[in-house]
């Protein structure tokens, strides 16, 4: 499938679901990829919902982005055969091998011009607190030598929250988009992680809306 063709499907998706929910969507800090000179990023996200990757998607218009996702994603017929195809990886945290050629497929796409979401905390909050943060995706960034940008994600778990299986409607998301961190070093791969850790805590409030 051609990766333009993708991209088109993935905005015409996340466009759709926003409107068949009627959420308000508010982003900010989009002007700062605008204002950067063009090249390629790892964007790292806070979670709190199934629904953050098309919000994702619907917040970075005109953008090729591709998504690190739970094997149990895949796992889902026709669905994972679709992921597959389009170039979504899927990841088992478990199985070390196989974590590690998830990511080196992530690096693959990096080096050649896909950007890239993961969602470092690697489990959906329950409440909206952020949870620690895992360093795959960092080094991700510090091998492929990308800029990491770090997204804030306040409102995807109100509508269909870790445990639920109804979507509400009628909610507002907030999207906001950091500034571009420089690729991280091994000298400054910690300071790098909690820059992102401590962007996520100052957007994200503590407690998810009452349902």
């Amino acid at each position: 499938v051609a990766r333009a063709e993708v991209d088109a499907q993935a905005r015409w998706f996340a466009t759709r679901l926003i409107r068949e929910l009627d959420i308000d969507l508010h982003v900010t800090g989009r002007e700062q990829l605008e204002a950067a000179s063009p090249q390629t990023y790892l964007f790292v996200g806070n979670h709190q919902s199934l629904l953050d990757p098309p919000i994702v998607y619907a917040a970075l218009p005109g953008m090729t982005l591709r998504m690190v996702g739970k094997r149990e994603l895949f796992a889902i017929p026709l669905w994972g055969r679709a992921l597959r195809a389009a170039e979504y990886i899927e990841i088992n945290r478990s199985n070390h091998a196989q974590a590690r050629a998830s990511i080196e497929r992530a690096a693959t796409l990096l080096r050649s011009g896909v950007n890239i979401f993961m969602a470092p905390e690697g489990t959906r909050s329950r409440d909206g607190r952020i949870g620690p943060l895992k360093k795959g995706a960092f080094h991700l960034a510090k091998d492929t030598v990308t800029s990491v940008v770090p997204i804030a994600i306040d409102g995807t778990g109100a509508i269909l929250p870790r445990d639920g299986f109804l979507m509400q409607q009628h909610r507002t998301v907030r999207i906001t988009i950091g500034r571009p961190l420089p690729p991280p070093t091994d000298a400054t791969m910690a300071t790098c992680m909690q820059s992102v850790r401590d962007f996520f805590i100052a957007h994200v409030p503590p407690h998810l809306p009452a349902a």
